[in-house]
């Protein structure tokens, strides 16, 4: 008896991650962040073009001396909201260390010694937020709004509605000068520092791999190995200490120390960061579509404000613009839901089923 079968089918290719991924030019240039830095540069051409002096050497200094302190300060906030968290504070801590350098240098002290207390005291908030999230568990919203109020009454308490505003010219100055003869202010040399060592941190570390990863789900991330805990009470630690940073430069730039300075700052941080493309429910975004945003809101309060539009109307573009960046992603995903798939083809068989048996 003999028995006969037909020949196996070949096998299917194996397909790799690279054949389903879309090619490196579209995951770049397709994205949120590439369209806020394209809306950017429209809106900053069509200012140039349209608005008188925008493209003066006095309007892109002041530009970028008002966006400063933002600048700064969105750094941290984007490493926060894409763990899931937010800090509301932020603005409360440059009041607070504005008034905290004006007390030290107005009772004899100098200004970078007094700069350094403003530092520590904006690390000591920081850690006081970064405990009671990460440690004792609270939700970063509810704690925020209370510190936020904490170092407000604080740094009113001390001056009350009096303002300090004597301080050494050479070190005003230094927070109004520009690089050479440039436009660009020497401020601009601190956020460069800061901006390379905090895209190095989230974009090329182990720390921003876990940023990531606690955004998108912090029990899980406790699982793969992220200390939870300890990455958000650093991020928040980085944000106090940041926050007096641009608090100190604020001081020094208007001469006036105050606590009331930067008071609705914290909002057009959030505002730009979530322009920038960071979803706010965390595990999302990038910094340099951030830096974008909060160079757009600046391009586009600076024209309005050379072409006299109230500070009102303003504001009112700007919610605008986050209620849009905080609704477009959710819009994008239902259309493309409801958008018809095409059907996967079923991997072809390995085998065939024997051939029928014949016997002699």
């Amino acid at each position: 008896m003999t028995t006969t079968q037909s020949p196996a089918a070949p096998a299917a290719p194996t397909r790799t991650y690279a054949d389903y991924s879309a090619p490196l030019w579209r995951r770049w240039l397709l994205t949120r962040e590439m369209a806020v830095i394209a809306l950017t540069v429209a809106v900053f051409v069509y200012a140039t073009i349209n608005v008188d002096n925008f493209d003066g050497p006095l309007t892109v200094k002041f530009l970028l001396q008002d966006i400063a302190p933002i600048l700064l300060i969105a750094l941290p906030m984007t490493l926060i909201i894409i763990t899931g968290e937010i800090d509301l504070s932020v603005a409360s801590i440059m009041g607070l260390s504005s008034v905290l350098l004006g007390v030290f240098h107005d009772s004899g002290m100098s200004i970078p010694a007094a700069a350094v207390l403003a530092l520590l005291a904006g690390l000591a908030c920081g850690a006081l937020n970064g405990f009671l999230i990460a440690y004792v568990g609270l939700p970063s919203l509810a704690v925020t709004i209370g510190t936020l109020a904490l170092f407000r009454g604080i740094a009113v308490g001390l001056l009350g509605t009096t303002a300090i505003t004597e301080f050494t010219d050479k070190w005003s100055d230094l927070a109004t000068n520009t690089i050479g003869e440039s436009r660009i202010p020497l401020v601009m040399i601190p956020f460069a520092v800061l901006t390379i060592a905090f895209v190095v941190l989230l974009h090329f570390s182990t720390f921003g791999r876990g940023i990531y990863e606690i955004g998108l789900n912090d029990e899980a991330a406790h699982f793969t190995g992220v200390n939870v805990a300890r990455t958000k009470f650093i991020l928040f630690v980085l944000s106090g200490v940041v926050s007096a940073f641009a608090g100190i430069y604020f001081t020094l730039r208007y001469g006036s120390a105050r606590g009331d300075n930067a008071t609705g700052y914290e909002l057009q941080v959030i505002a730009a960061v979530l322009l920038g493309g960071v979803s706010i429910f965390g595990g999302r975004g990038r910094l340099h579509g951030v830096l974008a945003g909060v160079v757009l809101i600046g391009v586009i309060s600076s024209a309005l404000r050379l072409e006299s539009v109230t500070v009102n109307v303003t504001n009112i573009i700007v919610g605008l613009l986050l209620v849009a960046s905080v609704i477009l992603p959710s819009v994008l995903a239902w259309t493309s839901s409801r958008l018809p798939r095409k059907a996967a083809t079923p991997p072809e068989s390995s085998s065939t089923p024997n051939a029928a048996s014949a016997g002699v």
